[in-house]
C-alpha cells in the first residue's frame, strides 16, 4: 500500500497548488497564439477599448491600424508593438497601453486517466506537470483503504507533440523529486493510468477487484480478500490469465507464486 499512500500524501500537495488558485501568467510568461483572446485598452480613450481573438495566421485588428502580427509575442511585446503603431500614425501621442489575456486557447494540454477533472488545460502557470495535475484536481487515489478499480497508478506517461515518451514516477514526484516535474508545452498530454489490479471471488470473505501491489503473491492477495472462508482451500485456488495474444487460460496457482496485471483468483471449497 505504500504507492497509494505517496499519492495520497501527493494529492495533498495538488489540493495546497489548487488553493492558491490558478493566477495569470505574468506578461513575459506566456506566448501569444491562435486562438487566444486579448483586452486592449489605451488609457484615456475608452473607445480603444476592444476584445480581439487572435487569428490562426496570428493577427489582430485595431483601429486606425493595419492587421498586427501578435503570435508568439507576450503581453508586453503586443502593448508595444501597439504603442509604436499609433505613434507612428500621429494617431495618440505617447499612448498607455495595456493587453490583457482573458482567453487561452492556443497553448492547451491533455491531462487524461485516473485524474479527477481529465481534460484540455492552458498553460497559464509555470508549465510543469505539478502544475497541469493540480489544474486536473490531481490523481485519484484511495483514501479509505479498500482500493478500487479506478485509482492511478504510480507512473503517468508524458506524451509530446512530436510523439515522444517521457516516463513520470508519480510517487518520485510528490516526494519532490525535481526530475520527474518536467516541463511541458502546447500540444502534450499527460496520461495517468489505472493502477494494475486483481479480482478475487470464490471462498473469501470480500470477493472484488483489489489494487495490485508490487510482487504481490497469491496469498497477499487472498489477504486483501479478507481471507479464505472456513470451506475455502489454499490447494485449490484457480488463476485465470490472458496469454500475449489475449487469449484467456486456467490453471491452478501456488499461493507463493507473484501476480501479473488483471489475473482472476477462484478459491474452491475443500474437498474434506
Amino acid at each position: 500500500m505504500m504507492m497509494a499512500g505517496k499519492l495520497t500524501a501527493g494529492l495533498a500537495v495538488v489540493c495546497a497548488l489548487l488553493s492558491m488558485g490558478v493566477k495569470a501568467a505574468p506578461a513575459d510568461d506566456y506566448a501569444i497564439g491562435a486562438g487566444d483572446l486579448l483586452q486592449i485598452t489605451v488609457s484615456g480613450y475608452p473607445e480603444l477599448a476592444v476584445s480581439e481573438r487572435v487569428s490562426e495566421n496570428g493577427t489582430i485588428t485595431f483601429p486606425y491600424l493595419e492587421p498586427l502580427k501578435v503570435a508568439r509575442q507576450s503581453s508586453s511585446g503586443v502593448e508595444i508593438l501597439i504603442a509604436q503603431k499609433l505613434t507612428q500614425g500621429q494617431i495618440i501621442k505617447n499612448p498607455q497601453v495595456s493587453v490583457l489575456v482573458t482567453e487561452f486557447q492556443s497553448q492547451l494540454v491533455s491531462v487524461l486517466g485516473q485524474v479527477n477533472k481529465p481534460g484540455q488545460y492552458p498553460l497559464i502557470t509555470t508549465r510543469r506537470v505539478i502544475d497541469l495535475l493540480a489544474q486536473a484536481g490531481g490523481p485519484i487515489v484511495s483514501e479509505s483503504g479498500n482500493p478500487n478499480a479506478g485509482v492511478a497508478g504510480d507512473e503517468a506517461t508524458l506524451t509530446r507533440r512530436d510523439g515522444k515518451v517521457i516516463k513520470i514516477d508519480l510517487g518520485a514526484l510528490f516526494a519532490g523529486d525535481s526530475r520527474q516535474n518536467v516541463p511541458v508545452a502546447g500540444g502534450d498530454t499527460i496520461f495517468v493510468p489505472r493502477a494494475p489490479q486483481f479480482y478475487v471471488y470464490g471462498e473469501v470473505q470480500k470477493a472484488g477487484v483489489y489494487q495490485l501491489q508490487h510482487h504481490m503473491t497469491v496469498a497477499q492477495a487472498i489477504s486483501a480478500g479478507g481471507g479464505l472462508t472456513q470451506r475455502g482451500s489454499q490447494r485449490r485456488i484457480v488463476l485465470k490469465r490472458k496469454d500475449d495474444q489475449g487469449r484467456e487460460y486456467e490453471t491452478s496457482i501456488k499461493t507463493s507464486e507473484i501476480l501479473q496485471p488483471d489475473d482472476v483468483l477462484y478459491v474452491k471449497e475443500s474437498l474434506f
